[in-house]
């Protein structure tokens, strides 16, 4: 039976609701030995986050499907999950979900033992419910784990521009109206938990605060990386009980954290890739990755993460890079979405 997510309180929903914990978690009982803990801490492979819906916990690490070509897509979406995998990312608006659907079912992985994850598109925030029905349908499965409003950007179709950037949006319509919509889907049994993505704080504010929300945002999915830290971002979603979950963690292709110094020094002192370093800094930093490829010698490699953890001084060289930069923009859309609140 699926996971229903409950209303939340407003006034918890405001100031301090944390994330559900399970009573199961090794982190309930002081009395186990800190070996104990620390083994379980490195096994990064197998760790799940808690979220704000009682029972429901979030893979931390991922496969991303951005920019996956069609044609290599679900043959990567096979593969990851053949070699441990139990996470996938997609989007509408990748216009991959067929293929990824597709690669769920020849991984030969029953499919409650995966956490899927898709997004509305920025076209259909006034037809929410037709969304999902979409994407479910492009998947070939009954249900999400967790659907997301991909961008706060409610952009009217019939003016929609070239690959639907700039364009127009809604006049009488905005994310507020779609998260109202998107509450209504709990119910239907067709996703476990709702979110959002590429929401900064002063959106969140201003979704949070309006009457008619009545369910926290399960999940925030943000561009996450050391150049793109967003440090007050984060701590603003843990504060609100949303879990931050991180797209492009290794900067996108061709990333020039791959030559970073810091990187490649601790990387090389470990032995293990600047790709490794990098996902193992957001996992230890306390977000669920997405590193994206179609290449299985790479996904495998992504996946490498267990028995071995950054040092405390480590992670903290890493957050003192001071280079920045995001992969993706809000520059394509007609409406502003970043501010510069993040850092």
């Amino acid at each position: 039976m699926l996971s229903i997510l409950r209303p939340i309180p407003r006034q918890v929903a405001r100031t301090s609701l944390r994330p559900f914990r399970s009573s199961s978690s090794i982190y309930s009982y002081p009395a186990i030995s800190r070996s104990l803990a620390t083994m379980a801490s490195t096994k990064k492979t197998t760790k799940r986050y808690p979220l704000n819906v009682p029972g429901l916990s979030i893979p931390a690490i991922g496969l991303g499907t951005w920019q996956s070509s069609p044609g290599e897509v679900g043959k990567a979406v096979e593969a990851a999950l053949r070699n441990g995998y139990r996470h996938i990312d997609t989007a509408f608006g990748y216009r991959n979900e067929k293929e990824v659907g597709q690669g769920i079912k020849a991984s030969g992985v029953p499919r409650e033992e995966i956490w899927l994850t898709t997004k509305l598109d920025n076209p259909w925030h006034k037809r929410v419910r037709e969304g999902l029905e979409k994407s479910l349908e492009n998947l070939g499965v009954e249900y999400v784990d967790l659907f997301l409003v991909h961008w706060p950007a409610s952009i009217d179709p019939e003016r929609q521009g070239e690959n639907e950037g700039k364009g127009e949006v809604y006049q009488d319509w905005d994310f507020v109206d779609t998260w109202r919509e998107m509450q209504k889907l709990v119910e239907t049994g067709k996703v476990k938990a709702i979110g959002v993505s590429n929401f900064g704080i002063k959106n969140l504010e201003r979704l949070l605060g309006d009457p008619s929300c009545k369910m926290v945002p399960a999940v925030n999915q943000i561009e996450l990386h050391p150049g793109n830290p967003s440090p007050k971002l984060v701590a603003y979603n843990t504060a609100k009980g949303i879990h931050s979950s991180g797209y492009s963690p290794l900067g996108s292709s061709d990333s020039p954290l791959y030559t970073n110094d810091t990187i490649k020094a601790i990387a090389e002192a470990k032995g293990k890739t600047p790709q490794q370093v990098l996902l193992a800094w957001g996992v230890q930093k306390g977000w669920s990755v997405l590193p994206k490829s179609v290449t299985e010698s790479r996904i495998k490699a992504n996946f490498e993460l267990d028995d071995w953890e950054l040092t405390e001084e480590e992670v903290k060289k890493i957050d003192a890079i001071p280079d920045r930069f995001k992969v993706c923009g809000d520059d394509w859309l007609p409406i502003k979405v970043f501010f510069g609140d993040d850092e």
